[in-house]
């Protein structure tokens, strides 16, 4: 913040007043609002308004660190499944092994300037690369872009955390759940590092979640006779009342609970039916993982999402004589494409049909 003649600035553009509302209301810009001047004095003929790069504060920054988390999203895509270090040895060629310069090894730049080749062999670099780096840092942007309320002065407390909590949940679900699809579509195997490690996290996230809650945000009354007595021995009458934190963190860890129990007796009837393997247990732990981030409701959106998606990825397969019954899925892939567009238009989707009825 600086001083300006009287003026205390913050981000923005100051602009001569127009004649439309309050020198210090901005309601009636079609930008997104923030109101970016304080005059010194009533008669100040000045006001705040967005400056068009008022989002990049958050955007620009948040794009160029997509890149670089998403070059080391490529080294977890490519080591994870073979149950290899991620830290070591360096980046190197896949097919001659020589270490990667770190002038090589910018993400997108180095690929474009080497026209997807090995320096030192010549080989083709796969296209997944780039585009690995490049979809997360679209992700990441977007996750940015959810926190824009964070430039908005005199922001509480408690809507500060939970913003910023909001979209550091939406980055990490990203980058597991874009690094999730590759392994999966490439390899078919989901490992445990991102889907178990996943899930801890998204229940660390909602337990911090619930430390912003009001008191009684969230309560819920429990009909029916308290079953815990008193010290004199007499019973409670009263209702059982689930505080909100705990509201909030036992319904999650029920939707994680219920969705990998309805997979777990697919899986089983399954195998009897068929005596054979048709789900296998890294989906079980991806779909626990996506509930953890989103809960239960979204998480059944990315789930039959996924399940629609690929059952018309087989059918067309099938249709072209590439696949048969018994050709394996990559049904995790889909379930992160689920995940992801649930993340994004679940919650409107969901709301939407709902009000249908």
């Amino acid at each position: 913040m600086a001083q300006v003649e009287g003026v205390e600035l913050w981000y923005g553009a100051i602009v001569p007043w127009d004649g439309i509302g309050d020198r210090t209301d901005a309601s009636h810009l079609s930008a997104p609002q923030t109101l970016l001047l304080r005059p010194g004095t009533p008669s100040s003929p000045l006001y705040w308004t967005p400056m068009l790069t008022g989002p990049l504060v958050f955007e620009l920054p948040a794009f160029l660190l997509g890149l670089l988390l998403g070059s080391f999203l490529n080294v977890c895509i490519s080591r994870l499944p073979q149950h290899q270090s991620i830290l070591k040895p360096r980046s190197h060629c896949p097919s001659c092994r020589h270490t990667i310069a770190w002038y090589d090894n910018i993400p997108i730049l180095s690929w474009i300037l080497l026209r997807g080749r090995c320096r030192s062999c010549r080989q083709r670099i796969a296209w997944r690369y780039p585009l690995v780096e490049f979809s997360f840092a679209l992700w990441l942007t977007f996750a940015a872009r959810t926190a824009f309320p964070l430039l908005q002065p005199g922001l509480p407390s408690g809507a500060f955390g939970i913003t910023l909590l909001d979209a550091a949940g939406l980055a990490i679900l990203g980058f597991l759940l874009i690094g999730l699809l590759v392994m999966d579509w490439q390899t078919h195997t989901l490992p445990d590092a991102f889907t178990l490690s996943g899930s801890l996290i998204g229940l660390l996230l909602i337990c911090v979640r619930a430390a912003y809650l009001l008191p009684h945000q969230y309560d819920l009354l429990l009909h029916g006779p308290n079953p815990l007595t008193s010290v004199g021995g007499a019973q409670d009458q009263g209702n059982i009342v689930l505080t909100g934190p705990e509201h909030l963190i036992l319904g999650r860890l029920y939707a994680m609970a219920l969705w990998a129990a309805i997979l777990l007796f697919i899986r089983f009837a399954y195998k009897t039916l068929r005596q054979q393997e048709g789900l296998g247990m890294g989906d079980i732990k991806l779909a626990a993982m996506i509930t953890a981030f989103l809960g239960f409701w979204l998480g059944a959106f990315a789930i039959f999402f996924g399940v629609i998606l690929c059952a018309a990825y087989a059918g067309t397969l099938i249709a072209r004589h590439r696949a048969t019954a018994a050709t394996r899925l990559p049904l995790g892939s889909f379930l992160c494409i689920g995940g992801l567009i649930a993340a994004i238009l679940g919650a409107p989707v969901i709301a939407w049909y709902v009000s249908l009825f």
